[in-house]
C-alpha cells in the first residue's frame, strides 16, 4: 500500500464482505505499510488507542502498544517475511497482549489480542515480564529503550518523574525531540549523532547537560549500547542517563581551591598566549620558558589530541568560559605520555573584563586507566547479561530458589515448579551435593559471592557434566540483601583439558624421571628451572645447588668457555641448541663425555617461553669412536703392509682400480699398469678357475662377501702364485668389490711336502703291515696246534693293534688318494639296508659297551661303491660310539623319498662347539675341546667320509649342542648314473 493523507479509516477495495469481517474481528488489525504507517485500523483497533491512528507511525500513533518485545517481532517479520508471534504485558495499561504479525504484498498485518482473564503469579510469561519491568524501573539511571532511528520503544519512571510526563507522550516519538533535549540545540544536537553512531554497534558515552522541564537542569552522563539480534543487525538502543548534577556542582565550587593546589600551574594572557609556567611544569616538559610561552606548549600535547585540545581551548577563549579538557602529555625526560586534566579558570576584574586565565594540569594517569578498566567491565556485564550461554538462576535471600532461565529448564528436562526451591539439587552428582550445598549455605549466611564447580546431571540422557557455578548478592540502599544472581557455566570440555594436561605434565615428569637421559628445562633467558632426579645423582648435587646457573660448575674447564658461548648464543637467535661436552660426576670427580641438545618451545605469537633439554651420555660412544680411529690406524698398516694384497674392482668387467704395494709385487704388475684401468679379474684368473670364480661372484652378489677360496692368480710373467682369496662388497654399492689375497704358495709347498711324506709313509708301512697281519695269523695256528691258549689274548690285542695301525696307513692311503684325485670307485647296485644291517651288526659286536638303535628302512638300491659307502657308515657310528662314553645308546633313523635316501646318525655325547662344526670335515681338523682331545685320532675320518659322499652326489651335515651330542645326516641321491 501506498501512502495516503485519509484520516478515516481506509477500506480495502477487495469487497464490503472482507471489510465487515475485518471489522467484526474479536481482536485489533492494524495493517502497515513498509515504513511502518498505519493504513488501516479496525474498530476494535480505534477502540484500543482511542484515536484515530490512519497515516500515523504505530510507534507514534499507538503508545499504549508500544514495547520492545512488539519492536522485535515487526523487525523479525519484516526481514524474515514469515508470520511471526510475541506476547507481552503492556507497561501501560497493564494488560497481557498477544500480538500475530503475517507479512503482506504492501507491508505487514499485526492482530493484537487481549487477554482478561486474570493471571496466576506462577505463570513463567507473567514473571518474566514483570522481571524485566522490575529490572528496568531498578535502575537508579533513568533507562529508555529506542530503535536504531531514535523512536522511543520503552522508558523508566525516572526520566518521566523528572520531566513531568506520562509514558504514552514519550513513546513513538524521536527521544531527541524530547523537552529535556530539545531545549538545548548543541545537546540535541550531539544525542542525534551518538544515536546514529550507537546504530551502528558502537558503545557512545557523553556528558550532557539537559532541560526536563523548565525549572529543572541536570547534568547527566550518558551511555548508549546496541543489541544485536541472532543475525548480528542492531534491533534496538539502550540509553543510560546517569545524574552527575551534584558531582558538577561539587566541582564548581572547588573549582578555586583545586587552582590553588600545588600541581602544574599556568598563566595566559586574555587571547590565550602563555605566560607563565610554574617551575614543576617546567620541569615535567623539559622545555625552557621560551619554548612554552604562548603556543609551544602545544607541542607537548599527544599529536592525537593535539587539534581537540586546542579547539576546546580556543572555543573557551571566545565564548570567556572555564576550559577543561583532558589530554595526554609527554614526559620531557622519558618521552612517555601520561593523562592530564587541564584546567583553566578566566579571573576577572568588577566589569567582568577577563584579566588574566589561571590553569592546572592534574595527572589523571591511573584514573583514567581505571575508568577504562571500568568501562571494559560495564561493557563486559551488558553483554554478558544480553547473551549470556550459560544457565541462569535467582535464589530469594533465604537461598529459595525462584527462577530458572529456560537454557537450565532445556538442560534439566525439568519444570520450573520441579527446580523451585530445592528441587534443582537432585540433578546434582551425589558427590558433589553435599559439598556444593555446604558451599552455598556458607555464602548465603555470610552474604559473601560463591563460586563452586561440581558435576549436574542432563535430565534426558543421565549424563553428568561440570559446571561452575557462580553467584552474587545484589543489596539495597541500606545493604540489606535483596536478591542473589547466579550463572552456571559449562566447563566440562575444561575439566577434561585440564585432566589431560595434567595427565600430560605427570606422563612428561614420568617420561623425564625414567629416561636415561639428564633432562633439563630453562626460561627464556637459560635460567635453569627444572632437572630430573638423574641429573642430580649424576653431579651428586641438590637441585637447588643446580638450579639457575648452578650446573656449570659441573662443566669440564676445557669446555666451559666453547658451551657456554654457543648456548648464548642458541638464546639470542632461538635456533636449537647441540653440543658435546664433559660432565664431573659429583661423587667420583670423574668427567665423562655428554651430548647436550634443548629446543625452544614457542607460544602462538612465536616467542620463547621454554627450553627443554637432555644430556645424554656417550661416553661409549667417544670411547668407541677412539677404538675405530685406532682400528683405522691398524687397517691403513694392514693396507701398507706386504702381508695381504688388498685390491678393489669396480663395474661389470671388474676392472682394478686400486691395489696395494703387496698385491702389485705378489703379481709383478706396476703402479703403472694399475692407473692404466686395462688390468681386469680375467687376466688373473687361470681358464680352469673360472667356474670357480663365477660361484665366487654369486655368493658375494647374495650375501655381500664370500667364503675363502684357495685358487691361483695368473702373474703378469705368466706363472702361477698359489693364494688364499675373499672378497666383500660396499652396502648399497654391490658393483664395488674389495679383494684380499695371502701368498699360499709357501703352505701349498709344505702341504706337497706332507702329502708325498704321507703317501710314501703309508706305502713303505704297508707292505711290513701286510708280513705282520701274515705272522700273527699263522703265530695264531701253530699255538692252537700245540694247544697253548694262553696267549690267546695277548695274541687278540697285539691284532687288534696292527688292525688300528692298518686302518690308519689306510686312511693316511685315502687322504693321500684323494689329494691326488686317485681315489678309485666301484660302481655296483648295493642294497642299503642290508649294507646297513651288515654295518650295524658287524659295530654292535665290537663296541658292546653301547645299544645301537634303528627307526625305519630306506628300502631302496643304489648305484655306489658298496666299500666306500660301508666305510662312510663304519665311520660315522665309531664317531658316535667314540665320542659318547657317558651314553649307553647310538640312534640310527633311516628315510626316503622318490629322489633321495637319508641317514641320521645321532649320538649323546659330548657335541661340537658352534664354531667349530664347519671345520671338522677339513683334512686333520679336530674339535679342540679338553675332553675331546683325550680321545685318540687323528681328524681324516670326517675328511674322507665328506669326499666319498661327495663323489656319491650326496651331501653331509652336523647339528651339536655342546654337552647334548650330534646329529650327522647323510642324504645320497637314489638315482645316479655314474660316480663323480
Amino acid at each position: 500500500m501506498s501512502h495516503t493523507k485519509q484520516k478515516k479509516r481506509v477500506t480495502p477495495a477487495s469487497s464490503e464482505t472482507l471489510l465487515t469481517l475485518l471489522e467484526t474481528l474479536p481482536g485489533a488489525l492494524f495493517l502497515l505499510d513498509d515504513n511502518a504507517t498505519i493504513v488501516y485500523a479496525n474498530a476494535n483497533a480505534q477502540t484500543m488507542t482511542r484515536k484515530d491512528v490512519c497515516g500515523k507511525p504505530l510507534w507514534r500513533g499507538a503508545p499504549q502498544l508500544v514495547s520492545t518485545s512488539l519492536y522485535q517481532a515487526v523487525q523479525k517479520a519484516k526481514q524474515t517475511r514469515e508470520p511471526t508471534e510475541v506476547e507481552y504485558i503492556s507497561p501501560v495499561t497493564n494488560s497481557r497482549l498477544h500480538v500475530s504479525l503475517s507479512p503482506t504484498n504492501e507491508g505487514l498485518a499485526i492482530f493484537f489480542q487481549e487477554y482478561l482473564e486474570p493471571q496466576s503469579p506462577q505463570n513463567a510469561f507473567s514473571q518474566n515480564e514483570h522481571m524485566y519491568r522490575d529490572l528496568l524501573e531498578s535502575f537508579s539511571d533513568g533507562v529508555t529503550i529506542l530503535t536504531p532511528q531514535g523512536l522511543v520503544l520503552d522508558v523508566n519512571q525516572r526520566p518521566l518523574a523528572d520531566a513531568h510526563l506520562q509514558r504514552e507522550e514519550m513513546i513513538g516519538k524521536p527521544f531527541a525531540d524530547s523537552p529535556a533535549w530539545s531545549h538545548d540545540p548543541a545537546a540535541q544536537q550531539q544525542l542525534r549523532a551518538a544515536i546514529a553512531r550507537a546504530s551502528r554497534g558502537e558503545t557512545v558515552r557523553f556528558e550532557a547537560r539537559i532541560h526536563p522541564r523548565s525549572d529543572l537542569s541536570l547534568d547527566i552522563l550518558m551511555t548508549i549500547t546496541s543489541h544485536r539480534g541472532a543475525n548480528q543487525q542492531v534491533e534496538y538502543l539502550i540509553c543510560a542517563g546517569r545524574d552527575i548534577t551534584e558531582r558538577k556542582y561539587i566541582e564548581d565550587e572547588l573549582r578555586t581551591l583545586v587552582d590553588a593546589i600545588p600541581h602544574f600551574v599556568w598563566i595566559a594572557r586574555p587571547d590565550g598566549h602563555v605566560i607563565y609556567n610554574n617551575q614543576r611544569l617546567i620541569d615535567y616538559q623539559a622545555m625552557s620558558r621560551e619554548q612554552v610561552e604562548g603556543d609551544g606548549w602545544i607541542a607537548a600535547v599527544h599529536p592525537d589530541d593535539r587539534q581537540r585540545v586546542w579547539d576546546v581551548w580556543q572555543a573557551a577563549i571566545q565564548r570567556g568560559v572555564s576550559y577543561e579538557v583532558e589530554h595526554r602529555m609527554q614526559d620531557g625526560i622519558n618521552g612517555a605520555y601520561r593523562w592530564f586534566l587541564v584546567r583553566g579558570v578566566p579571573q576577572r576584574n568588577a566589569e567582568g573584563t577577563i584579566l588574566h586565565w589561571i590553569g592546572t594540569c592534574t595527572d589523571i594517569d591511573k584514573q583514567k586507566q581505571a575508568e577504562q578498566r571500568i568501562k571494559a567491565n560495564e561493557q563486559n556485564f551488558r553483554v554478558l547479561a544480553e547473551t549470556v550461554p550459560q544457565l541462569v538462576w535467582t535464589t530469594r535471600p533465604d537461598g529459595l530458589s525462584d527462577y530458572f532461565n529456560q537454557r537450565f529448564r532445556d538442560y534439566t528436562h525439568a519444570t520450573w515448579e520441579q527446580l523451585y526451591g530445592y528441587g534443582w539439587s537432585q540433578f546434582l552428582h551425589p558427590d558433589d551435593s553435599e559439598r556444593t550445598l555446604v558451599a552455598r549455605a556458607h555464602a548465603f549466611r555470610t552474604g559473601t559471592p560463591y563460586e563452586v564447580a561440581y558435576r549436574f546431571k542432563e535430565g534426558q540422557t543421565g549424563v553428568y557434566r561440570w559446571f561452575l557455578a557462580r553467584a552474587m548478592p545484589v543489596r539495597d540502599a541500606t545493604g540489606q540483601i535483596i536478591k542473589w544472581f547466579g550463572t552456571i557455566t559449562d566447563i566440562d570440555d575444561q575439566k577434561r583439558t585440564e585432566q589431560r594436561l595434567k595427565a600430560s605434565e605427570e606422563n612428561l615428569r614420568v617420561l623425564a624421571e625414567t629416561m636415561p637421559q639428564f633432562v633439563w628445562t630453562t626460561r627464556p633467558d637459560g635460567h635453569l628451572d627444572y632437572c630430573n632426579q638423574r641429573y642430580c645423582e649424576y653431579t651428586h648435587a641438590t637441585f637447588e645447588q643446580l638450579q639457575g646457573y648452578g650446573w656449570r660448575q659441573f662443566l669440564h674447564p676445557e669446555d666451559i668457555e666453547r658451551s657456554l658461548a654457543l648456548r648464548h648464543h642458541t638464546l639470542e637467535t632461538g635456533e636449537p641448541f647441540e653440543r658435546e661436552h664433559r660432565l664431573r660426576n659429583g661423587q667420583t670427580g670423574e668427567y665423562r663425555w655428554f651430548l647436550a641438545r634443548a629446543m625452544p618451545v614457542r607460544n602462538e605469537a612465536g616467542q620463547i617461553v621454554k627450553w627443554f633439554g637432555t644430556c645424554t651420555d656417550i661416553e661409549e660412544q667417544k670411547r668407541t669412536e677412539q677404538a675405530l680411529r685406532q682400528s683405522q690406524e691398524r687397517i691403513r698398516a694392514l693396507i701398507d703392509s706386504n702381508i695381504i694384497g688388498i685390491t678393489s674392482n669396480e663395474g661389470d668387467e671388474e676392472v682394478l682400480v686400486d691395489a696395494n704395494d703387496a698385491f702389485l709385487h705378489m703379481t709383478g704388475y706396476t703402479r703403472e699398469d694399475l692407473n692404466s684401468r686395462t688390468l681386469t679379474r680375467m687376466k688373473f684368473t687361470p681358464p680352469e678357475h673360472a667356474p670357480l670364480f663365477q660361484r665366487v661372484l654369486q655368493e658375494v652378489a647374495t650375501h655381500g662377501q664370500h667364503t675363502p677360496i684357495e685358487a691361483e692368480l695368473v702373474c703378469k710373467d705368466g706363472s702361477r702364485l698359489p693364494v688364499l682369496a675373499g672378497a666383500v662388497t660396499f652396502q648399497g654399492h654391490p658393483r664395488q668389490m674389495i679383494g684380499f689375497v695371502l701368498d699360499n704358495s709357501a703352505r701349498k709347498e709344505l702341504e706337497q711336502r706332507k702329502d708325498d711324506f704321507i703317501s710314501m709313509a703309508s706305502h713303505e708301512l704297508r707292505n711290513p703291515l701286510t708280513a705282520l697281519k701274515m705272522q700273527t695269523s699263522l703265530l695264531r695256528r701253530q699255538l692252537a696246534k700245540q694247544g697253548l691258549q694262553a696267549s690267546a689274548p695277548a695274541l687278540s690285542s697285539m691284532e687288534t693293534q696292527i688292525n688300528k695301525v692298518t686302518r690308519l696307513v689306510e686312511e693316511l692311503l685315502d687322504v693321500s688318494k684323494i689329494q691326488a684325485g686317485r681315489l678309485e670307485y666301484r660302481q655296483e647296485t648295493v642294497d642299503l639296508d642290508a649294507l646297513l644291517r651288515e654295518t650295524i651288526d658287524t659295530m654292535q659286536q665290537t663296541h658292546p659297551s653301547h645299544r645301537i638303535l634303528v627307526r625305519g628302512a630306506v628300502q631302496a638300491s643304489l648305484m655306489a661303491d658298496r666299500d666306500r659307502l660301508g666305510q662312510v657308515f663304519t665311520n660315522l657310528i665309531s664317531n658316535a660310539i667314540k665320542y659318547s662314553p657317558g651314553a649307553e645308546t647310538v640312534e640310527i633313523d633311516l628315510e626316503a623319498t622318490l629322489e633321495t635316501v637319508t641317514i641320521r646318525v645321532h649320538d649323546h655325547g659330548l657335541g661340537i662347539p658352534r664354531e667349530q662344526r664347519d671345520k671338522i670335515f677339513e683334512r686333520f681338523y679336530r674339535a679342540t675341546g679338553p675332553k675331546q682331545k683325550a680321545i685318540p685320532g687323528l681328524g681324516m675320518g670326517l675328511y674322507i667320509v665328506a669326499e666319498i659322499v661327495k663323489r656319491h652326489g650326496g651331501t653331509i651335515t652336523v647339528e651339536s649342542a655342546v654337552g647334548k651330542g650330534s646329529i650327522f645326516t647323510v642324504t645320497l641321491p637314489k638315482k645316479r648314473d655314474t660316480l663323480d
